[in-house]
Order: C-alpha cells, then sequence, then structure tokens
C-alpha cells in the first residue's frame, strides 16, 4: 500500500496509520517525514550535534551542503552530525489485554505498535542496537539488542496480540537478567497497575545506570469518560463485568485517573524517569519529539 501523501500531520495520523499494514512502510514514512519537518521548524537542533564536514557525494541531499564553507573553499561539503548514542536500545511494549482496548478505529496496543515501530526506526538510524521485549504476565516476545535486528524488530511487534492479563513482576525480572549492558529503555503502556510498584520497578533500571522513558497510553474515553447511557462495563484482563450508571461515576472516575496519571508523573520524576502522556487520538509527533528531546538530554549528561 502506497505511504500517504496529505497534511502535515497526516503521516502522524494514527487514524491513517492504521491503514498501512506494513510496519517497516509505516516506520519509514512516519519518521522520515517527522524528521524534515523537524528541520523546516524551531525544533531544528535538537535532534543531533555538529560534529565534521565530509566531501559531499551524489545522492547526498543538497540540503546538508555547508554554503558558507563552499564560498571559502569552492568546495562542496556535507555537515555531519554526531549519531546520539550509539547505543542498547530496548523497546519494552506491554501487550496486556486492556492495550486491547479502542474506542475509536485503533486501539491502545495499535497506538503502542505504530510507536513502537517508529521509536525502533529512528534509533536505527542513529546506528544504535534495537531491541524489544513485548510482554504482558510474561515476555512473549523477545528481540536481542543489534544493529541487524530492526527487522525482527518490526516482525515481532506485528505479531503482537493483546489478550491476556498483564502482571509486572516475572516480565521484569526477565528484562532484568538478560538487559545488562547499560543503555537506553522505552516503555510503551497504559500503566494500569499500582504506580508506586511500576515507578520502583522502573526506578530499578534507572538505579543500573539505564536511560528510561515512560510512553503512557491512554485511549481518550478513558481520559474523557465521554458515556452516558447505563451500560456494562468488562475488566478486559478479569472479564468481570460491571453495570454503570455513568452520571452517578463520571465525577469520581475522572478524578482517579486525573489522580492516577499525577501519582505515574510524580513517581516517574522522583526515580529519574522521563514521562511522557499519550493519547491514542493525537498524532505520533509529540511522542517522538518527546523521545528526541530525551536522547539529547540524555547524551548532553554525560558529556
Amino acid at each position: 500500500m502506497a505511504a500517504p501523501t496529505a497534511s502535515r500531520t497526516s503521516f502522524l495520523d494514527p487514524n491513517i496509520l492504521a491503514r498501512i499494514d506494513n510496519l517497516q512502510l509505516l516506520a519509514r514514512t512516519v519518521v522520515e517525514g517527522f524528521m524534515q519537518g523537524i528541520h523546516r521548524s524551531p525544533y531544528l537542533g535538537v535532534s543531533m550535534d555538529f560534529a565534521e564536514h565530509r566531501p559531499y557525494m551524489p545522492g547526498d541531499d543538497i540540503r546538508r551542503i555547508d554554503w558558507r564553507l563552499y564560498a571559502r573553499t569552492d568546495r562542496f561539503y556535507i555537515k555531519q552530525f554526531e549519531a546520539e548514542t550509539n547505543a542498547d536500545v530496548a523497546f519494552l511494549l506491554d501487550t496486556s489485554a486492556s492495550m486491547g482496548y479502542g474506542s475509536g478505529e485503533i486501539t491502545k496496543l495499535d497506538y503502542g505498535r505504530f510507536l513502537t515501530a517508529c521509536l525502533a526506526w529512528f534509533s536505527a538510524g542513529q546506528k544504535d542496537r534495537v531491541g524489544l521485549y513485548a510482554f504482558d504476565s510474561d515476555v512473549v516476545e523477545h528481540v536481542r539488542p543489534s544493529a541487524a535486528h530492526l527487522d525482527k524488530v518490526l516482525h515481532a511487534v506485528a505479531r503482537v496480540k493483546a489478550d491476556r492479563a498483564g502482571d509486572w513482576e516475572r516480565p521484569v525480572a526477565r528484562v532484568a537478567n538478560t538487559f545488562l549492558r547499560r543503555g537506553i529503555m522505552a516503555f510503551v503502556s497504559d500503566f494500569y497497575h499500582d504506580p508506586d510498584e511500576i515507578a520502583e520497578r522502573l526506578g530499578f533500571f534507572r538505579a543500573q545506570g539505564h536511560d528510561v522513558v515512560a510512553f503512557h497510553i491512554l485511549d481518550p474515553a478513558e481520559i474523557d469518560f465521554p458515556f452516558t447511557q447505563a451500560t456494562n462495563f468488562q475488566d478486559l484482563e478479569t472479564r468481570a463485568i460491571l453495570p454503570v450508571k455513568p452520571e452517578k461515576y463520571a465525577d469520581a472516575y475522572q478524578e482517579q485517573i486525573r489522580a492516577h496519571i499525577d501519582i505515574l508523573g510524580k513517581r516517574f520524576g522522583r526515580h529519574g524517569v522521563d514521562y511522557v502522556l499519550l493519547n491514542t487520538a493525537e498524532p505520533l509527533d509529540e511522542a517522538l519529539y518527546a523521545y528526541l528531546v530525551f536522547r539529547q538530554k540524555m547524551v548532553r549528561s554525560k558529556r
């Protein structure tokens, strides 16, 4: 299927991305479009730091030619930017049953797939070694970090389903036993678990020297609770059914979800974990830009 070619945000719109059934095509389209937008926007300069020049070669992007240097030397040189980390990067994608919820065209897992694929593509472009842990109550897909494993990561992401109850204890223990070299860990989850326990587990990795970012994915209906008619709600993990009159519980629910988000943000911050809240109805640019800033902050802190 051909990549969409519409407005600035069309290549970031999750509803449009859902029509692309090839994750490699999707990731390439999104990342290349996003980076072109970055270089035409006030965000220029956050992605990479200038390293050196090299002679222009046929096929190079002429926008990267240093015209001031050309004026002095009468030769074409390309600005090269240093790869930000060349690190081991593990993407930890929550595939528990609650991630299967979606009030619109896409589920939280769909959005998580899109995001994970795009971040993996971007990281591989930085010459990082990319790997994957997809998990529910255990690790269901594992691709060890390697510079040659981007395709394996994308294929594994495409296979995952949200059909089992989730838990954090066993998957985190397996990750801790296998992801040993210091690197980057990007968690993609709806974080429907005790905030203190989640923050402590992610904080453990931070204490081990890893750089950790948490992408918190929620459906707009989970944030706004737009329901008005009495209906039965089902817990996707326990399968329990609860009759609900929305007008009776709407205020209490919204207060609780806001408190959950607030506590997660504070607990993650206390442990040095970067936190990004994402709405599945919104384009991916906020998530990609947050990752870009996270990478730059990480590199600068190690200089």
